[in-house]
C-alpha cells in the first residue's frame, strides 16, 4: 500500500526544487525571528512598535510555507495540517506568556 501511494506521487520539478529548498528554509529562519523579536518585547527589551515587525515576519512564513505548499503538490490533508501548524505557530507564544503572567501573579501572593 505505501508502494502505491509512493509511485502515485507527482515528481518535483528539478526546476522547483530550489524554490522548495530556500522557502522551507525561510519558514525556519523567519519563525526563529517572529519568536525571537515577539518574546524580546513581552520580557521589555524591545519597544512594542517593533512586536508588528515580529507579525509581519510570521506574514512572510506563512506565505513561505503556502510557497512551498503549493509547489510540493501536497494533498488536502497535509495542506490543512500545515495551515493548522501556522495558526499554532502564530497563537503557542500568546498563550504561553499567558499562562506565565497569570504563574507569576498567583504565587506572587
Amino acid at each position: 500500500m505505501l508502494g502505491e501511494v509512493v509511485r502515485n506521487r507527482p515528481e518535483i520539478a528539478l526546476d522547483d526544487f530550489l524554490p522548495i529548498f530556500l522557502s522551507s528554509s525561510l519558514v525556519l529562519v523567519f519563525g526563529a525571528l517572529f519568536v525571537g523579536i515577539y518574546t524580546l518585547v513581552k520580557m521589555g527589551y524591545l519597544k512594542k512598535f517593533y512586536m508588528l515587525i515580529a507579525y509581519l515576519f510570521w506574514i512572510f512564513q506563512a506565505y513561505c510555507m503556502y510557497f512551498m505548499a503549493t509547489r510540493l503538490q501536497v494533498g488536502d490533508f497535509v495542506g490543512k495540517v500545515l495551515f493548522i501548524t501556522m495558526i499554532a505557530y502564530l497563537t503557542l507564544p500568546h498563550l504561553y506568556y499567558y499562562l506565565n503572567s497569570k504563574a507569576e501573579e498567583e504565587y506572587e501572593n
